[in-house]
């Protein structure tokens, strides 16, 4: 029996870090700590935090774009690496991997600024292509880094498949705006420019305080793990991969709620994106805990 299928469509980045006491302020300039390098973008971030809290009881494929530098390729091994399939991210010529540059205060708080490079890049036909990996997909995880059009068409897509879908949908939009999705995974500010309405289910993430589920029963809040803070950059990567897992996996609700958070909690605990992305082992640990 084939195992299940997690597809991931989104942005592939290289992260630039800086570790810095305090935030500068406009026209400021401050003394880093430390620099780092390391591979992120949310999708990627995603499919990574999906394939090792699968831990090998689902495939998980991602459908992207890199560019044709050191980074594009640097991207791809890691991917692989981690037990993501890539078959369906393309090489684009011509153009630079999507960067994300990230200041990180000492209270573990981050501020991004992102270019997109070849997550812009990122077509329709991209997603056609994969119309046979999308139609046998447990799940289908979608975010905001890649242009808009693409993410609604890939949504139309798997709901004339049947395909579940689930969208984090970060950066915030400008504007309100409705999606047609089963799934949706704001966190409180993101979830104020959207019109949730559009979504089966919602999933509010809230930081310290858990999360919370909305849907046509009614809310039910999940409590958080307490740990001490170090990076959030990745935990909102790490709770929405746990997501995808338990949808895969036909875990029940609750205990996929109780991982999601399990998993966000534990990235804080490390500096980066997909370093900081922790495996099933640690959050079953952690769940087991308390």
């Amino acid at each position: 029996m084939p195992r299940p299928r997690i597809v991931v469509i989104g942005s592939i980045n290289i992260d630039l870090v800086s570790r810095t006491p305090a935030m500068p302020r406009a026209g400021e300039t401050v003394l880093g700590s430390e620099f780092l390098t390391i591979h992120g973008g949310k999708g990627a971030n995603q499919a990574v935090a999906a394939a090792r809290l699968a831990d090998g009881r689902a495939d998980v494929h991602m459908i992207g774009r890199v560019g044709d530098d050191d980074f594009g390729r640097e991207l791809l091994t890691s991917l692989r690496d981690n037990g993501v399939i890539t078959k369906r991210v393309r090489v684009t010529k011509g153009v630079a991997s999507g960067v994300a540059m990230i200041l990180v205060d000492r209270r573990g708080e981050n501020s991004i600024v992102v270019t997109a490079g070849a997550n812009a890049r990122v077509t329709p036909a991209d997603v056609d292509a994969a119309e046979s990996l999308i139609r046998g997909a447990s799940v289908v995880v979608m975010q905001l880094e890649i242009p808009l059009a693409i993410v609604r068409h890939a949504l139309a897509m798997c709901r004339r498949l049947g395909v579940f879908t689930i969208l984090d949908p970060a950066p915030a939009p400008s504007k309100p705006m409705r999606f047609d999705v089963d799934l949706l995974t704001p966190n409180e500010s993101e979830a104020a420019s959207m019109l949730t309405d559009g979504a089966r289910q919602v999933v509010l993430k809230l930081g310290a305080k858990g999360c919370r589920l909305i849907d046509r029963d009614g809310s039910r809040h999940v409590k958080a793990f307490k740990v001490k803070v170090v990076d959030s950059t990745a935990a909102g990567d790490a709770f929405t991969g746990a997501l995808a897992v338990g949808r895969a996996l036909g875990m029940e609700t609750g205990e996929t709620l109780r991982m999601a958070n399990a998993a966000g909690a534990l990235c804080c605990t490390k500096v980066g994106a997909q370093p900081a992305l922790p495996g099933r082992r640690a959050v079953e640990r952690l769940v087991r805990g308390g």
